[in-house]
């Protein structure tokens, strides 16, 4: 039988939390059937109660009163829970073909790019571990991340990393779209869905001293002119947008998640990937949704 997951990651203040309860109402509103798990230990405020906590096996706060400190302390978590996979197994392994999983990850991102914890944990939900999950992954960066280019190459390297270490069908998404409308056009948006270089030819926060002394070839990116004038800082996003143009491996989806379809078009593309609708029963004759072909318009 069929399993079905998606694990929802990104940095802190991403919107992942926000996008599982966004995904949870879409589901609930098309009536399927979603089985709703939260990993992050220190997570407390949601809008649909988990089906299953970390924190019901242990929590951030009581591994931080040892002594640990919060990165220490996830990391100490994660490695507690892959001691103890049986905690996920026997909640996952009852669902059948109908339930999408949806995995809601903690924001450090230095779990994704790092260390082998998640990859971990992934062979044990895939094809390749006890649970045989159709599991894909969806990797969010805030979309007032493009203001800041730098900061925008910065959030899509860290996507490529999760993308090369999980090695599962992927989907990047650009969340909170809401939070740039009105402060970048269309046009301009859509430069963004798919990375180049180009991006940093005509970043509007470059000083005139950061763009010469980048040009410069024959400077020294450590001397004190370079790094007070930004231009080494400049060299190095270059650098970090070429290595993910050569890969070519990061497009981005966008997402707000106050709109239905919006939601919905990110769905479409997880069931894609998890090949949700192919394992599903085909429907008899009189359950097919019948349309009125007179009333809609001919192309």
């Amino acid at each position: 039988m069929s399993k079905f997951g998606v694990l929802v990651m990104g940095p802190a203040g991403a919107g992942k939390t926000t996008f599982c309860s966004a995904l949870i109402q879409h589901l609930r509103l098309n009536k399927r059937s979603c089985f709703y798990i939260n990993l992050d230990p220190a997570a407390e405020d949601f809008s649909y109660e988990p089906d299953l906590d970390i924190k019901e096996l242990i929590s951030l706060e009581d591994v931080m009163e040892e002594g640990l400190g919060p990165n220490g302390g996830l990391i100490y978590c994660f490695e507690f829970l892959l001691e103890n996979l049986d905690f996920l197994t026997e909640a996952i392994d009852p669902l059948s073909e109908e339930y999408l999983t949806i995995i809601d990850m903690p924001g450090q991102i230095e779990l994704y790019p790092h260390i082998p914890i998640v990859p971990a944990l992934v062979k044990h939900l895939t094809r390749g571990g006890a649970l045989n999950v159709n599991l894909c992954a969806t990797y969010l960066i805030e979309s007032t991340f493009v203001v800041d280019r730098a900061k925008y190459f910065a959030g899509t390297l860290s996507a490529m990393s999760a993308m090369i270490m999980l090695e599962i069908p992927h989907v990047n998404i650009l969340s909170k779209m809401d939070l740039v409308k009105g402060s970048v056009v269309k046009k301009d948006m859509k430069r963004f869905l798919d990375p180049d270089t180009s991006l940093l030819d005509d970043d509007p926060t470059d000083s005139q001293a950061a763009l010469a002394s980048a040009q410069d070839k024959s400077a020294d990116p450590s001397s004190t002119d370079s790094v007070m004038t930004g231009g080494s800082f400049k060299r190095l996003n270059k650098a970090v947008a070429q290595l993910i143009d050569d890969f070519s491996m990061v497009s981005y989806l966008q997402l707000d998640v106050q709109n239905e379809d919006s939601v919905g078009a990110i769905l479409s593309y997880i069931d894609d990937m998890t090949q949700f609708h192919e394992a599903q029963e085909p429907k008899e004759p009189n359950d097919e949704v019948e349309y009125d072909y007179q009333d809609q318009e001919m192309g």
